[in-house]
């Protein structure tokens, strides 16, 4: 697939590309923890987007794309796959993995999911912070319960309750092309913008902007990834992830300048081609 390309930018690397930070978000679309080191497992980074919240009339995931206000949430693990969670203004809550039983059916997009729900307690709690109809529900086990999109997968390929595959990369070289963008435009008082608006798992230095465009294949530490898509961007990205506000940016510049077949494109999706771990400062090595 040709991709859009602004004008490259010469830039003097002085550093080999390196991993600079590592994200992962227990719960879909809240807060989560930027550990030294993280484990890659088939299905995404362990611990990763293992659980989410569903709206109890429809079924179906509610995400920062419905309801602005998870970016005021905050998630991190606990012994055994649990989760504490967090509110301005209320006592945190530990959540255990639900033990086995029931599972129930739940919209992720165009999937339809087996999950466990969490229980009672979690769901007072979310109602109660959010003012709205939800229920926390757990993704038990990845292996099987739902396969990456195929048309750019390989059977077997399995992701967590990410947006559509296990990782996703982004690069502070092509972040700060891109706020060089916004500084240009007529929203540029809503710049520059970091880089959690992406919800990135692994953010890397040391390449050239927008380099990414080009990779297939790549190695990060002890890891080999394929490269299948880049990440059309949405809603999400405009939303202050301190204060839930929503802006224009970086949907407005990515409109005018990374816009490829109605989508508007910043970061990398990969898919894991075995286990291991990544750590910040492994190397970071296009493979094709």
């Amino acid at each position: 697939m040709t991709m859009p390309r602004l004008e490259r930018e010469t830039t003097l690397r002085t550093t080999a590309p390196a991993v600079s930070a590592l994200h992962v978000y227990p719960v879909k679309s809240l807060h989560g923890i930027s550990p030294g080191q993280a484990v890659v497992e088939p299905w995404g980074l362990a611990g990763d987007r293992r659980w989410m919240l569903i709206d109890v009339r429809t079924r179906k995931a509610v995400t920062q794309r419905e309801n602005a206000r998870l970016a005021l949430l905050a998630a991190e693990p606990v012994g055994g796959g649990g989760l504490r969670v967090r509110a301005p203004g209320r006592d945190p809550l530990d959540v255990a993995v639900p033990p086995p039983g029931p599972l129930e059916t739940a919209g992720l997009f165009s999937n339809t999911i087996e999950v466990r729900p969490a229980g009672a307690a979690a769901d007072r709690w979310f109602c109660d912070v959010l003012a709205a109809p939800v229920r926390l529900v757990h993704l038990d086990d990845p292996a099987v319960r739902r396969p990456v999109d195929p048309e750019f997968a390989r059977p077997g390929d399995t992701v967590s309750l990410a947006d559509g595959y296990p990782l996703l990369v982004t690069t502070t070289a092509s972040l700060d092309a891109l706020n060089a963008l916004i500084a240009q435009g007529d929203r540029a008082e809503e710049g520059p913008l970091p880089m959690n608006r992406f919800r990135p798992n692994v953010v890397v230095d040391g390449t050239g902007p927008w380099a990414e465009d080009g990779w297939r294949r790549v190695r990060i530490g002890e890891v080999d990834f394929r490269v299948p898509k880049p990440c059309g961007r949405c809603v999400v990205t405009t939303t202050d992830q301190r204060t839930g506000a929503r802006g224009k940016e970086p949907l407005r510049t990515l409109a005018r300048h990374r816009n490829f077949g109605a989508k508007l494109l910043f970061g990398q999706n990969l898919i894991p081609e075995y286990s291991g771990t990544l750590r910040v400062g492994d190397p970071f090595l296009v493979v094709e």
